[in-house]
């Protein structure tokens, strides 16, 4: 229909580069991953357990970062600009001030990791990384505010080439200070932490320049008097923001949990969980590119008092998450065993059972591919809005009461075994979606089905 051609082209203009820069991000950490990897395969443990602590710290105050875009978009919208220096100011203030207020947790992360049933050795290596890598979280928070910022100013392109700019060069730190190549020292697992921490103080010093020297952007005066405190605007921003990090943690939890009991059933079992999540979070980044295209499409008609642009700009998101999620399954049905075995060799032990697991799990994802992606869509659409403390209790529910639960009874009681974990995922999240969506159409969007017809 005529009328949705606008929203999809500014949809992808939104979401394409977040897209790119979420699965460039992702390849820093795979690459980090692989690189420590050849190097021991301890200090691959102790990363593993180093930079999961990491993001569950990342998670928790990601929310400030990540509310603030539907509050920049809405004040653009209605050409508030001083509404958009005080809330990207203080959620400035607050990223930093969460980042630095957690470091002790990561410096002395060695007796956490060990009361949590780590060996000693992977404990310290993984405080020996959190010790350098931990500084980073204020750096990344701040960089993930910023990114709110420019992408609220549909400035989405720079965010994507200044992440994409930071996988070679992570790269080549990593090859010289975790090897101790061209006449640098061999660090390990430190020199990796050195790494990723120099990478991610270059993209903020970039993104920071360019938010300062961008013309359109010139008139927030993001970073004059920027030490000035704005209690206001701060309340509205830790309000907004606080549930949205403990969203992210209760579903991070739920995939924590998969894990967990995976291991339970057997190391097989556990090791072709672990590839049919990393292929689905490959495919999720395109979903959640587009639920962050979606937060500022609502949040844009939200201000313009503009609620058929709302509803016409949420089908929108919701069509080409579809269109996306069919190609994904149809990947999934048709070529499990090929995408499995790109991550190991089914010569060696195990290699083909493995493969043969993960090609059947693959199957369910293509259920988990529709659900997982209505959810973060859904999510999108309420931050847009302004609606972040309910939908938390909807995931905590959806992934605690319900998905948890269910994939326990399904996999053990019910026999199911890995089938069965993931079908309680997808039970978890399917409610999740339906809940969430029903939140917003029902909701802040309810006004778009009382609209006469327009023409098509």
């Amino acid at each position: 229909m005529s009328r949705f051609l606008p929203h999809v082209l500014a949809t992808l203009s939104l979401g394409l580069p977040l897209i790119g820069s979420h699965l460039a991000r992702m390849a820093i950490g795979v690459a980090d991953t692989v690189m420590i990897g050849w190097y021991g395969v301890e200090t691959l443990a102790g990363l593993v357990i180093a930079t999961s602590f990491f993001h569950i710290l990342f998670f928790l105050g990601m929310g400030f970062g990540t509310g603030v875009l539907g509050l920049i978009a809405t004040a653009i919208a209605r050409g508030d600009e001083t509404d958009v220096r005080r809330s990207a100011r203080m959620a400035l203030w607050l990223s930093l001030g969460f980042g630095l207020a957690v470091m002790p947790a990561m410096w002395f992360s060695d007796p956490i990791l060990r009361g949590l049933g780590q060996t000693p050795a992977v404990a310290a290596h993984a405080q020996d990384y959190l010790r350098i890598a931990g500084w980073g979280l204020p750096v990344v928070l701040a960089q993930l505010t910023l990114n709110s910022y420019l992408a609220a100013m549909e400035r989405t392109q720079v965010v994507m080439w200044v992440t994409l700019a930071g996988l070679p060069l992570n790269v080549a730190l990593n090859w010289v200070l975790i090897f101790g190549n061209l006449g640098a020292p061999e660090l390990g697992v430190q020199g990796a932490a050195i790494a990723s921490l120099t990478v991610q103080a270059v993209q903020l010093v970039l993104l920071t320049g360019y938010a300062h020297w961008l013309p359109a952007t010139r008139k927030h005066r993001l970073f004059q008097r920027f030490w000035k405190a704005d209690p206001q605007a701060l309340r509205q921003v830790f309000r907004l923001g606080w549930p949205i990090g403990l969203t992210m943690v209760a579903e991070g939890g739920l995939f924590v949990g998969s894990n967990v009991m995976m291991g339970w059933i057997g190391t097989q079992e556990l090791a072709a969980h672990g590839i049919a999540l990393q292929i689905t979070a490959i495919t999720f980044m395109v979903h959640l590119g587009l639920s962050n295209a979606a937060t500022v499409r609502v949040a844009q008609a939200k201000g313009r008092g503009d609620a058929a642009g709302m509803g016409d700009a949420a089908l929108t998101v919701i069509g080409l998450s579809l269109g996306f999620g069919a190609l994904a399954i149809a990947v999934y049905l048709l070529f499990g065993p090929q995408l499995i075995g790109l991550y190991l060799d089914s010569a060696q032990p195990g290699g083909t059972a493995i493969v043969t697991l993960g090609a059947g799990l693959l199957v369910y994802a293509a259920l988990f591919q529709l659900t997982d992606a209505f959810q973060v869509i859904a999510l999108g659409f309420l931050r847009g809005v302004h609606d972040t403390r309910v939908p938390m209790w909807i995931a905590g529910f959806s992934y605690w009461v319900v998905g948890i639960p269910v994939a326990w009874g399904l996999a053990f009681p019910g026999g199911l075994g890995p089938a069965g974990l993931w079908l309680g995922l997808c039970v978890g999240l399917a409610f999740a979606s339906a809940l969430l969506m029903a939140r917003f159409w029902r909701g802040h969007a309810r006004r778009v089905w009382t609209r006469p017809a327009l023409a098509v």
